[in-house]
Parts: C-alpha cells; sequence; structure tokens
C-alpha cells in the first residue's frame, strides 16, 4: 500500500463470538508486527499485529473488553466471554494498539514496521515491505525494557510447582459486561504507543 488513506478511513470490528464489537474512526501510521515474548504469549500466537488508536478515535460498540495487567503500566484487552485478544494499552500514553485480525477487514491494513525482533521465530523471515525497528530494547530503551520486568505479571516460561495468578489484574473476566472468575490471560505495546513512538508498553 503505497499511500496512508488507510488511516482515514472507518472500520469495524470485534471477538470471535460477536460479545465485544468496536468502531475506529481514524487510525495511528504504525501497523506493526510485535515479536517479543510478552506479545507472543497475550495473542497466544508467533507475534502480535496491532496498530494505533487514539481513545478519541475507538468507540466501544457492544460490550466492553476484560483486561489483564501484563505489567505496571499496560493493559491487554480481550473479549470475557470467548477470549479474544483485542488490544494493547499503555496506561501512560493516550490510545491503544488495537489487535489487527480483530478488525472486520484486515487486509486493509498494512503492516509496515517488525519490532520485539529478539523474539521472532527461526522459520519467519523478515517482511520485505515492512521496516525492521530491531529489538525491544532498540525499540523501546533499555529504562522501559527494565520497567516491564521489575512489574511483570506473566507466567515463566516453564512448568512452576506453585503459581498464584495476580488475579487483581484480571478485571471483567467470565463475559464480555459481567466479571466472573477469571483463568489464565496475558499482556504488553507498538509503535504510536510507548515511550518513544507507541500508543502501547508491555
Amino acid at each position: 500500500m503505497a499511500d496512508d488513506s488507510y488511516r482515514t478511513r472507518e472500520y469495524s470490528g470485534g471477538c470471535q463470538c460477536g460479545a465485544v464489537r468496536f468502531h475506529v474512526t481514524a487510525l495511528k501510521g504504525n501497523p506493526h508486527l510485535c515479536h517479543c515474548r510478552m506479545c507472543q504469549k497475550a495473542v497466544g500466537n508467533l507475534f502480535a499485529a496491532l496498530i494505533g488508536v487514539e481513545a478519541g478515535n475507538l468507540t466501544w460498540t457492544r460490550g466492553t473488553p476484560a483486561t489483564f495487567r501484563s505489567s505496571g503500566h499496560v493493559d491487554r484487552g480481550f473479549c470475557g466471554r470467548c477470549g479474544t485478544p483485542l488490544y494493547y494499552r499503555n496506561l501512560e500514553g493516550t490510545g491503544y494498539g488495537v489487535t489487527i485480525g480483530a478488525f472486520d477487514d484486515p487486509g486493509q491494513l498494512p503492516i509496515l514496521f517488525e519490532m520485539g525482533l529478539e523474539g521472532r521465530h527461526p522459520s519467519l523471515a523478515p517482511l520485505t515491505q515492512a521496516q525492521q525497528l530491531g529489538t525491544t530494547v532498540e525499540a523501546d530503551g533499555a529504562e522501559a525494557v527494565e520497567d516491564i520486568a521489575r512489574s511483570n505479571n506473566q507466567h515463566p516460561d516453564h512448568d512452576t510447582s506453585d503459581w498464584t495468578p495476580h488475579m487483581s489484574s484480571v478485571r471483567g473476566a467470565g463475559t464480555a459486561s459481567t466479571p466472573s472468575t477469571p483463568r489464565f490471560a496475558t499482556g504488553r505495546r507498538p509503535p504510536g504507543s510507548s515511550s518513544r513512538w507507541r500508543t502501547r508498553s508491555r
């Protein structure tokens, strides 16, 4: 996609079961893939595809996402009924990193950047049309990464004999609008949303 006309179109989207729906009136120019480990865990996949949306340009038209506080300053939004990942939000920022796959027609959005390259799966080659922003430290800065590590609520990547999920970090799970006992969830940050150029943070 040669121009940035995609940024000024209106879009709709939502979760897999339809309990949560959204409408977007404008986008940031930062559609990207994040390969960092926290994004992988948050979406249960090899990367998260995200695009920045200012809070004033995003309306939840049905239901409200449940959230998981993946680290000190970051919420991960998801459908509390079906579990679809919906956004990344840096609480110190002014917007959201919405999951591109949750849009009704994700093919309308380009992928212009890749980041968190320290976590890229060995079988995945760089996208030729996407600018490579480097590792998480290179994209976000060492201070931001250290802060995430200090306040990380994510389970480690190995079995544990005893683990108590940070339940105070999970809000609204069970249905899209009615809280209940939450199970396991996870969370993290993209361009146009973070410390440097993002709408997010881990």
